[in-house]
C-alpha cells in the first residue's frame, strides 16, 4: 500500500468512527430485495456488510423478499404467475411454492452467505416463535375488474408482531434473518409484502432505522436529483405534486408508517450498489434518501 492510499484508508476509517460509536448498541432494521439478492457480487458484500455492523457492536436485524425466485419456480412448475395491483394472487398450491422458496431457498442462502463471512445468523419466518402474525388482505375496491369478485388467496398484512424471538437471539449475539410469511388465526400462512413487514418490524423494536434496499438510487427531482433530508411534510408535498409516483409511493408509504411509529429515520437505498449499507451509513454524504418525522 503506498502512502496515498494509506491516507485515504485512514481517513475513511476515521469519518466513519462517530457513525458506529452513535449507532452502537442500536437496532437496524434492513429491508433486502432487488438485485442485491441476485447478483453473486453484490450477495456477498451484502453478507459481509451485515457482519461488520455485528462486529461494532450494532444489531441488524435482515427481512427479506424474493418475489423474482418465487415467479421462476411457479414457472418452472407450469403454473402462471397473476397480479393484481402488485400482488400475487395466492392459492394454497402457490402458497407451498412460496413457503418453500421465501422461508426455505432464499432464507437459508442468505443466512449461509453471513454465516460464511464469520456472522451467527438464524433464519425465522413469522411462524417461528409466533414472530408475525397475519389476517387476510382483502382486494382493493378499485381493482381493473369491478366485475368479479377477486380473491387475493393467502396473501396477507401484519396483524401483529411479537418481537421475543428477535430479542432472544440479538441478545445471543445471533443475526435474525425474517421471511414475510405470516400465520392468521385459522392456523393458515400468509404471503405478506416485505416491505410492509420490514417497517412492522422495525417500529415494533424501536429501530434506530429502516433501510430498504431497492433498485432505484431513492427519491428523485423532476430532474433527476437525489433528494435526502426530507420530513414527512416535505413527502406529502411530493407526493400531492406527482414527484412522487409510481413503484416508489408504497416504499414511500412504508417508510413514513415506520417514522410516524418511532423509528428514528427510514431509508431508501440503492441496493445495486456495492457496500451500500456501509456508504449510507457510515459516510458524512450517504447515498440514498433519508426521511424523517
Amino acid at each position: 500500500m503506498n502512502q496515498d492510499d494509506a491516507a485515504n484508508t485512514a481517513h475513511i476509517l476515521i469519518e466513519a468512527l462517530p457513525y458506529i460509536q452513535r449507532f452502537s448498541g442500536k437496532t437496524l432494521v434492513i429491508k433486502y430485495g432487488g438485485n442485491a439478492m441476485v447478483d453473486d457480487v453484490l450477495k456477498h458484500g451484502f453478507a459481509r456488510d451485515i457482519v461488520l455492523l455485528k462486529q461494532v457492536g450494532i444489531n441488524p436485524v435482515v427481512v427479506h423478499g424474493g418475489g423474482p425466485q418465487i415467479g421462476k419456480l411457479l414457472e418452472r412448475l407450469g403454473k402462471e404467475s397473476r397480479f393484481v395491483k402488485g400482488m400475487r394472487v395466492t392459492d394454497a398450491d402457490t402458497m407451498d411454492v412460496v413457503e418453500m422458496v421465501l422461508g426455505g431457498l432464499v432464507n437459508k442462502e442468505i443466512v449461509n452467505l453471513i454465516n460464511q463471512q464469520g456472522g451467527r445468523a438464524v433464519g425465522l419466518t413469522g411462524k417461528d416463535g409466533g414472530l408475525i402474525r397475519a389476517r387476510k388482505l382483502s382486494p382493493a375496491s378499485d381493482v381493473p375488474e369491478p366485475e368479479e369478485d377477486i380473491d387475493l388467496g393467502q396473501v396477507g398484512e401484519v396483524a401483529a408482531i411479537d418481537p421475543a424471538v428477535v430479542h432472544m437471539l440479538d441478545r445471543g449475539d445471533f443475526i435474525p434473518v425474517i421471511a414475510p410469511i405470516g400465520v392468521g388465526d385459522d392456523g393458515r400462512a400468509y404471503n405478506i409484502n416485505a416491505d410492509l413487514v420490514a417497517g412492522k418490524v422495525a417500529s415494533i423494536l424501536s429501530a434506530e432505522k429502516l433501510i430498504l434496499l431497492t433498485n432505484t438510487p431513492g427519491v428523485l427531482n423532476k430532474e433527476g436529483r437525489l433528494l435526502t433530508g426530507l420530513t414527512t411534510q416535505r413527502v406529502a408535498e411530493l407526493i400531492e405534486d406527482g414527484t412522487i409516483h409510481g413503484g416508489m409511493l408504497p416504499k414511500i408509504a412504508c417508510a413514513l408508517d415506520a417514522v410516524n411509529s418511532g423509528v428514528r429515520t427510514a431509508l431508501i437505498v440503492d441496493g445495486r450498489i456495492e457496500h451500500a449499507v456501509l456508504l449510507e451509513l457510515f459516510t458524512d454524504s450517504g447515498i440514498g434518501t433519508l426521511i424523517r418525522s
